[in-house]
Formats: C-alpha cells, sequence, structure tokens
C-alpha cells in the first residue's frame, strides 16, 4: 500500500517541479535536473520504501543544519547556545542579514538560517575548525548509517567563490563579537557541510532517528538523546522552511528542514523518517513539489503532529 500511495504521489504531483526553479547563486547547482522528484520513507520499524529520483545525490545545503545544531547542543548547554543564538522563528530570507543589524542584540534569531548555522560551527566542540568540520561529518555519516558520505568538491568551490552574502553575515558577527574565530577558516567549514552530497536514502534514515527519538534503527542504541531530540524537532518545525516555516506547519505540519540543493528532511514522530528531493524551488528557497508531496503524504496518512 505505501509503495502505491508513494508512486502515485510523485505522478500526481511532478508537474509542479514546472512551477519553480533551480537555485542559480551557487553555479552548479544550476546544473541540476529540473524535473527530478524522488521519495524515501523509512519506518522506525525498520521497514523502507522509496519511487521516482530516491537515489539520484544532490548537495545537503541546508540541511547539514540540523546536524550541526546536534553536535551544538551535545556539547554545550541551552544557555551557552542563547549567548549567541536564540530559537526565534524569522520573517526574513535564509540569508538576510537586517535581523543582525537590528535585532536580537546582533545573534541570529535561529541555527536555521544561514547565520545561526555559521555560529553554530564554532560552538561545536574540537580545538580547531577542522576537528569541529570533522565531528559534524562524522555524525552525519553515523546518523545515516553511510560511512562513505563525503563533499561534492564541484559544489564546494562553486560556493565558495560565489559566498560573498555569507561572508558578510559571518564578518558582520565577527565585529559584534557573535563570532570569534577567524571568519574565512570558519567559513570554509560551513561551505564543506553545505556540499556534501547525499541522497533521499540518507536523509530519510537521519529523520527515522529523530523520530524514533534519538535511537539507531538497527541495533536501538541511543545516538542522540531524547531530550535533544525534542529540542531539534521543535526549532525545525518553527523555523525547519525559512519563512515559509508557518505556511509549511498548516499544510503539512511535521518537523522538517529543507535545503536549496532540493532536499527535504522530514520526521514522522514515532513513524517515520521522509527524505524528498526536488531541485526546483519556490520563491522562499524551498522545493516546490517536495513540499506538495510531504503535504499529499501528511494527508493520506494523517501525519500532522497538530
Amino acid at each position: 500500500m505505501m509503495q502505491n500511495i508513494l508512486e502515485k504521489t510523485l505522478e500526481d504531483h511532478r508537474y509542479w517541479t514546472k512551477e519553480g526553479a533551480v537555485a542559480t547563486y551557487i553555479p552548479e547547482l544550476s546544473k541540476q535536473k529540473i524535473d527530478a522528484l524522488g521519495i524515501y520513507v523509512h519506518e522506525v520499524n525498520g521497514e523502507v520504501y522509496k519511487a521516482g529520483d530516491w537515489n539520484m545525490p544532490f548537495t545537503i545545503q541546508s540541511i547539514s543544519k540540523i546536524i550541526s545544531f546536534i553536535c551544538v547542543l551535545q556539547d554545550n548547554s541551552i544557555d551557552t547556545l542563547y549567548k549567541k543564538i536564540t530559537v526565534a522563528p524569522s520573517s526574513d530570507g535564509f540569508n538576510s542579514i537586517v535581523n543582525l543589524e537590528t535585532k536580537n542584540e546582533h545573534r541570529p534569531l535561529n541555527p536555521m538560517i544561514n547565520s545561526g548555522a555559521i555560529a553554530c560551527i564554532e560552538l561545536v566542540r574540537g580545538n580547531t575548525l577542522e576537528e569541529k568540520y570533522e565531528r559534524i561529518l562524522n555524525m552525519i555519516r553515523s546518523l545515516s548509517n553511510n560511512p562513505y558520505i563525503k563533499v561534492n568538491e564541484s559544489v564546494y568551490l562553486s560556493e565558495k567563490e560565489t559566498g560573498d552574502r555569507n561572508r558578510a553575515l559571518a564578518y558582520f558577527m565577527k565585529s559584534t563579537g557573535t563570532i570569534e574565530t577567524n571568519v574565512e577558516e570558519l567559513l570554509d567549514a560551513y561551505f564543506r557541510l553545505c556540499s556534501i552530497e547525499v541522497t533521499c536514502e540518507d536523509i530519510a534514515s537521519i529523520a527515522a532517528v529523530l523520530a524514533n527519538d534519538g535511537k539507531g534503527i538497527i541495533d536501538g542504541r541511543e545516538l542522540i538523546s531524547k531530550k535533544i531530540c525534542k529540542t531539534v524537532k521543535a526549532v525545525m518545525t518553527t523555523c525547519g522552511l525559512y519563512d515559509g516555516s508557518g505556511e509549511y506547519a498548516v499544510s503539512v505540519g511535521v518537523p522538517s528542514k529543507s535545503g536549496v540543493g532540493g532536499g527535504i528532511l522530514a520526521v514522522s514522530p514515532g513513524k517515520m523518517g521522509i527524505g524528498v528531493f526536488g531541485p526546483s524551488l519556490d520563491a522562499k528557497g524551498n522545493s516546490i513539489a517536495g513540499v506538495k508531496v510531504l503535504e499529499s503524504l501528511a494527508n493520506k496518512l494523517d501525519l500532522s503532529i497538530f
């Protein structure tokens, strides 16, 4: 039944890919196949289902922010986090500098926008930024149960060459004391994390761990504490789709995180993790067909947490 639902849902919503556009501000992402659409469902009981372009690789982009946030929460108290970053939703775009200048004592509003994710890396345990980067990368490999995950070098170099808005955010935070380390080294780690290549299966596997309150699906071992899982899922619900998070909470209603590579990681607590890929984006940087697919699934399977 689930397999039929996935295949029909993709077929019914594939036309939405024509309504959006691939990201072009990162030149390498403009080369993606605009009508690609895939899904992978990983239930907490171990059952898996997949359809469409589920095995087509794409770069994780902002979905990596979830993992950076998990590492920060493992390595720091919530009070330490709040001195640098809060967890308030944003009504502005994911790369906006407005809030840094005018609100929140120059702290990023939340870890799911670019400024917050850049600041998060500095808070991760490690003596050097390379060690911090490796810690986050290894966490992605562990939660996805894929030790072979690595950076797409072409996308990384493209992001590094064209990432001036992120440089502006980072240098502004350096000027206000939110960031204290070397900005270029920090940004290099950030660009690499965004350029990690994954599939729907990889992000669905990560989502399944979150759906299972931090326990591995295969062996039941605790990978993330239940308390941290609750915090991460709460922030994903309020902030995970940037300034589209409110509408998404109404239409889909599950903790999720999107990326401009076209991926959406969605968590149905206690039930399943879902990975969707569709590189055609809406105006807010979210997969246009991916959101529609998840909305349809949430309605058919009664997944909304509300």
